[in-house]
């Protein structure tokens, strides 16, 4: 019996291996289409050159802090791939164990907007955009990763980055957020329909307080500042 549960386990990582290999074989393959398709210099061109993107340094410091704070506060150190979110999609996929997605990095959105890879949560996509992320972490700093991702994250309400954000929600620029508008702008892109100013304020108020949260644990403002802003929410 014990002979044979061992030749079982052996036959199941087998099959674990050999499934793994033909995903990410596949993945790799839909990483070449779409670069020879859509070459992810184009697509990053095609931001750069409207008419309303900004770049870092006109960004209030307290959004940059806020969203790589609640968003991905690792993003300076890692290599742009979250390793244990494709993980947890190879196990969702082949065992059925967990789900298979959640955890992407501030990479990883960014390359999930530039090509659309928003509705297909298998983990095809999954290993397609961990390829892609690489591209883009071996050819671009993690300063024009930011700038360019505030730039084409969904702020809710139909602003799509931080400039049609901040003039549409508040009437300035963005290098004007005050660290109470940057921290409640930075935690709506998470999910835009539940978080969007119009129509969900409390529940963005909410989530504004996950928020700054995130920011004392990282050092980027004091409990005083967040307390400040929390009391008056």
């Amino acid at each position: 019996m014990k002979r044979l549960l061992k030749v079982l386990l052996i036959l199941v990582l087998l099959a674990g291996v050999c499934g793994s290999a033909i995903l990410i074989y596949q993945g790799h393959s839909n990483y070449q289409q779409l670069s020879k398709e859509h070459p992810l210099a184009d697509r990053i061109a095609e931001v750069q050159d409207r008419d309303d993107y900004v770049s870092i340094e006109e960004i209030s410091p307290y959004l940059i802090d806020a969203t790589v704070s609640v968003e991905d506060k690792n993003f300076y150190l890692h290599n742009g791939v979250d390793l244990a979110g494709v993980a947890r999609a190879v196990l969702s996929n082949l065992f059925g164990i967990g789900e298979p997605s959640g955890g992407s990095t501030i990479s990883q959105q960014l390359c999930k907007n530039l090509y659309g890879l928003f509705y297909d949560t298998s983990i095809t996509r999954k290993i397609t955009e961990a390829f892609l992320t690489y591209e883009l972490e071996g050819n671009y700093e993690k300063d024009e990763i930011l700038e360019l991702y505030l730039n084409v994250i969904n702020y809710g309400d139909g602003y799509i980055g931080i400039a049609a954000a901040s003039r549409g929600y508040f009437g300035k620029e963005p290098s004007q957020l005050t660290l109470d508008e940057a921290s409640l702008l930075a935690g709506i892109p998470q999910s835009p329909s539940n978080f969007q100013l119009s129509d969900h304020l409390a529940q963005a108020q909410e989530k504004q307080k996950v928020v700054l949260e995130a920011m004392v644990r990282e050092n980027k403002i004091s409990e005083a500042q967040m307390n400040e802003i929390v009391g008056e929410s």
